[in-house]
């Protein structure tokens, strides 16, 4: 087996995503090792699961810096220091730059409650509703300097039951989100995804089309 993938996390909340990618890891589910999860504020839960499940943590004071550039440069110091192979955003509320994005272009990596390119930005579930679609889900995309419009690689699709309440489509969002995160990170811990020619790359092919799982059971 390969060395393996030396994961970064980025949270600002709960760190559900965060810790589901974590216990896999522990697992060997994934052939990976998350080595520090960092939030952009001291006081939230996923701090706290972290810490319990043995990981190394650290802070960017976002709001105290109140400086994009100024929190970059922190952040930036922080990740080079344990240099991961691979940055996962699992929650990571706070937009990066352009240039901040290209210096870890092909490494870092987020997950969108939509079907992308459908309803980027906050809100999904009320919007999915409000619009009346058919299906919903969750998108892993690699991260471009466009808001959630990086390439995607894996998404998983409900349909929007009679009746759901934003509530309900929710959680079953959030499960789909714990499978697809993990399965992503595992085909890039196994060398099958990789980010070749600006575009990612899926058992020897060019990725032009997201992977699309069925999670109705859900």
């Amino acid at each position: 087996m390969s060395e393996p993938l030396r994961l970064a996390i980025l949270i600002s909340g709960r760190g559900s995503n965060m810790a589901a990618i974590a216990r896999a890891c522990a697992a060997r589910q994934i052939n990976a090792v998350v080595d520090v999860v960092i939030a952009d504020r001291p006081d939230i839960p996923g701090l706290e699961i972290a810490r319990e499940l043995g990981i190394a943590t650290g802070v960017v004071p976002w709001k105290a810096l109140n400086d994009r550039k100024a929190c970059e440069q922190v952040l930036g110091e922080m990740l080079d220091a344990y240099r991961p192979d691979v940055i996962v955003l699992a929650g990571f509320m706070r937009i990066l730059s352009p240039e901040f994005v290209a210096r870890y272009q092909g490494r870092m990596l987020n997950i969108h409650p939509s079907l992308l390119p459908h309803h980027p930005g906050l809100h999904t579930h009320r919007r999915v509703l409000e619009a009346c679609d058919s299906h919903h889900g969750a998108s892993v995309h690699f991260v471009t300097a466009e808001l959630d419009g990086g390439p995607v690689v894996l998404q998983g699709r409900i349909a929007v039951q009679p009746g759901e309440t934003e509530a309900v489509i929710s959680g079953r969002v959030h499960k789909i989100e714990h499978i697809i995160y993990p399965r992503v990170i595992g085909w890039l811990a196994d060398r099958r995804l990789l980010w070749r020619d600006a575009q990612p790359w899926l058992d020897g092919q060019p990725l032009l089309q997201p992977v699309q799982e069925d999670c109705n059971e859900i």
